[in-house]
């Protein structure tokens, strides 16, 4: 059930309104301290306020500060003001402040119900679409709820408007032209061309003549002139894969490329300008490569205006069965097998395992298990992963350790910002006392 929290020290309002929304869990609160109490412990949806509030201290304004304290600890709570009739310019000033709707007094039931109920369907939309948007940054091309995934994805937002040159650094099977993708999707130039060229999938004598093109007759089968990579990423976006492959010769002609936005034929002599947003991708790590002289350290800087670390899969342990789940779907619509989910050995084994080909070989993985697999769960055999004895403990087990572990840490913390004071150890936290010596008593935490 909702809760709703209502702040208003009029004992008959607050009787009129406890007994009209049955449909919810109805809190009092009659003044600014109760009112924080019961945010923290209840965590409601939705407020009403009154704006009358007594005044604290001689301040006149004590309902508006009440308002801007909950949502500074609350800043997506849904918020209803309740004024006096000749009280609309304090009623406006809360909208301002962040207030989801105002009413005015003489409270009528129906009415204010109504407004009540839009607030509860605004909040709960609001938590869903977070919940999609928090597992599942489809967005940005990712699926995960990763701290790093999501760090990545901040990045990409504040990138792609812009045309700074990006440095992607990961391993392989990352993710990294995913990334690359986003920036040149979410950003101005997305309408133009991505041009995706692998620096190490072309050998050296042909890699020079893919990116810059090259002039009829510049060599033995060059029967008519031909744009390179770069030409054709003109208006858009040039993703250089792995460049820390590219041949140290080339190396310096890209340079003057990056840096004139030039480019010269093989075989030619006319300067050709292009207008093209930069990223680049390797695996490799490039600091060792300009000290052992194989990466001129002068390119390096040029490409790494800024520089997006992208996460392995095994630093990303919570997406790991959100990324099985998805590529489980794909592969069971593709292969017309109705499988279900993952056994407890396969997910202990997904969790277990280090990944070094990261989501590529994750994918791959479930792929085959798919086709392998003779029931409606995937086994840990199908993956052909094996879990550990010592590991082989229940999951549930291990996320009640963590649990519990938080709960501890928590109440040690709370203890200490209050010196020892339970009453406000307790409001801290969100919880009543006999709940809070219960659990004091549970993780033998003493109050010293």
């Amino acid at each position: 059930m909702d809760t709703l929290l209502v702040i208003e020290d009029d004992p008959g309002i607050q009787k009129q309104l406890k007994w009209c929304f049955p449909q919810y869990e109805v809190v009092m609160a009659g003044d600014r301290k109760s009112a924080i109490n019961a945010l923290r412990r209840h965590d409601p949806k939705v407020v009403t306020l009154d704006l009358g509030l007594p005044p604290d201290e001689a301040n006149a304004s004590e309902g508006l500060n009440v308002l801007q304290e909950i949502l500074a600890l609350s800043p997506h709570i849904k918020i209803i003001v309740i004024t006096g009739n000749d009280d609309k310019a304090n009623a406006l000033k809360a909208i301002a402040l962040g207030a989801h709707d105002f009413y005015q007094k003489p409270i009528d039931d129906d009415i204010l119900a109504v407004i009540i109920d839009r607030a509860f369907v605004v909040a709960n939309l609001e938590a869903e679409n977070n919940t999609l948007k928090q597992s599942s940054l489809e967005a940005n091309g990712f699926i995960g709820n990763s701290p790093q995934v999501q760090q990545v994805c901040r990045m990409i937002d504040r990138i792609a408007p812009t045309e700074i040159t990006t440095l992607i650094l990961g391993e392989s099977g990352t993710g990294k032209e995913v990334i690359a993708r986003a920036i040149h999707t979410k950003g101005p130039r997305c309408n133009q061309p991505f041009i995706a060229i692998n620096c190490a999938s072309i050998p050296e004598h042909l890699l020079e003549s893919e990116l810059f093109g090259f002039e009829k007759g510049a060599f033995t089968g060059a029967h008519k002139t031909t744009a390179g990579k770069i030409e054709c990423a003109d208006g858009g976006t040039l993703f250089l894969d792995e460049i820390g492959d590219m041949p140290y010769p080339l190396q310096a002609k890209i340079l003057r490329f990056l840096q004139e936005k030039v480019i010269e034929r093989v075989g030619g002599r006319q300067e050709i300008p292009v207008d093209v947003k930069i990223i680049c991708a390797t695996h490799q790590n490039l600091e060792q490569m300009m000290e052992e002289k194989t990466f001129r350290e002068d390119l390096y800087y040029r490409i790494s205006e800024i520089t997006i670390q992208n996460p392995p899969l095994r630093d990303r342990d919570q997406d790991i069965l959100l990324l099985a789940r998805y590529f489980l779907q794909q592969a069971s619509q593709q292969n017309a097998h109705k499988i279900t989910g993952f056994s407890d050995d396969a997910i202990r084994a997904m969790l277990q395992h280090n990944w070094p080909g990261n989501i590529r070989e994750l994918q791959n993985k479930v792929k085959s298990a798919v086709i392998m697999s003779d029931s409606k769960l995937i086994t840990a055999l199908d993956l052909a992963l094996h879990t550990t004895d010592a590991e082989s403990e229940p999951l549930a087990l291990n996320l009640r350790q963590v649990r519990e572990d938080a709960e501890k840490q928590a109440i040690t913390k709370a203890l200490s910002l209050t010196d020892g004071n339970m009453s406000n150890t307790a409001n801290i936290l969100g919880i009543t006392r006999p709940t809070l010596y219960s659990l004091m008593d549970k993780y033998m935490v003493r109050n010293e």
